[in-house]
């Protein structure tokens, strides 16, 4: 690992400062960061820690929750008022990782991961995302993990966070600081696709942080579930995975958010899905239907066309336990 010199912020405005500065990077619980310096995959001159910074509050507003960026997976996930109101936030956090990295990793951390796709970690193989222009690994290689929606010719990585699904599924926004002050952006707006820049993992500004999340009131506390299906029970991550939150008046679906991992290189919210469930019963007929809309667009590579089938499976099966159908 190269040699970086570690401060500690005590206030926002010096890591706004320091982060002007090129080869500067933030670190709180470093769960992914110190994985990516000690492969090589990044190698920061200067690390700011922003732990003592005023950022782990979680309170409810007039208009929903706030969560601080420094706020612990783990705490969240256990907090009795994400549990009450935002119980879909919880389930997520819990599919994610090992109970260890949950008490280290933070809400703004968990945001900001990169890829786990294996030819973006080993820096012997091609990787558009490492190193521009040097082609992608995967597109011929071994891409049982990767995505089916939004890819192009340059990645077909994954987004790795099951939080962030669920913050997605719930209409969160992201609160953002810079020297202009702060501001607000939708969850399904910041992160991004691959295009012709898969080394840019989302449209945070290079002078900014994330200092919050917001999730705005709902109805979906009754009826939400998150289904991670994967290799393994624990610590890995998901091959496919739903976040699925319904408001439902006497058997009809009222409004309906669905949002997906392991299929995008951002967290893939099923828009369309959604608006078709929207007065139908109760129901596997209307889940499947609204499966297989999802579905539109999705594309196989070599390894993981097996996704095209087990994807609306995982809709189909996640809308039936938020439903109560099982």
């Amino acid at each position: 690992m190269k040699q970086f010199q570690y401060v500690r912020a005590l206030t926002q405005q010096s890591v706004l400062e320091a982060i002007n500065k090129p080869g500067t990077k933030i670190i709180a619980g470093g769960t992914n960061l110190v994985d990516l310096m000690k492969r090589g995959v990044t190698a920061p001159d200067k690390l700011i820690d922003i732990n003592h910074l005023p950022l782990k509050n979680i309170t409810a507003t007039k208009t929903g929750v706030h969560i601080g960026a420094l706020a612990l997976n783990s705490v969240v996930s256990e907090n009795n008022l994400i549990i009450e109101k935002q119980p879909l936030l919880s389930m997520a956090l819990k599919a994610g990782a090992s109970p260890q990295l949950r008490n280290m990793a933070t809400v703004g951390g968990n945001m900001m991961q990169r890829t786990r796709c294996t030819y973006f970690y080993d820096v012997t193989m091609p990787c558009n995302k490492r190193e521009p222009g040097s082609g992608c690994g995967a597109l011929e290689g071994i891409n049982r993990m990767h995505a089916i929606f939004g890819t192009s010719t340059q990645c077909i990585a994954v987004h790795p966070s099951d939080m962030c699904v669920g913050l997605a599924a719930l209409d969160a926004k992201v609160v953002i600081a810079g020297h202009k002050g702060e501001r607000r952006i939708s969850f399904t707006d910041f992160h991004r696709l691959p295009g012709d820049h898969p080394e840019m993992d989302n449209n945070l500004g290079k002078n900014e942080m994330i200092v919050a999340v917001e999730i705005p009131d709902n109805n979906f506390a009754k009826n939400s579930y998150y289904l991670k299906v994967r290799d393994r029970q624990s610590y890995a991550f998901a091959l496919v995975s739903v976040a699925a939150a319904l408001d439902i008046d006497n058997g009809v679906i009222r409004n309906a958010r669905l949002a997906m991992g392991g299929v995008a290189h951002k967290p893939w919210r099923l828009f369309d899905a959604e608006k078709s469930l929207v007065g139908k019963s109760v129901s596997e007929e209307s889940f499947k239907q609204a499966a297989e809309i999802a579905m539109q667009g999705a594309k196989g590579y070599e390894y993981n066309s097996f996704k095209l089938k087990l994807a609306p499976a995982t809709i189909t099966e996640a809308l039936k336990h938020a439903s109560g159908l099982v």
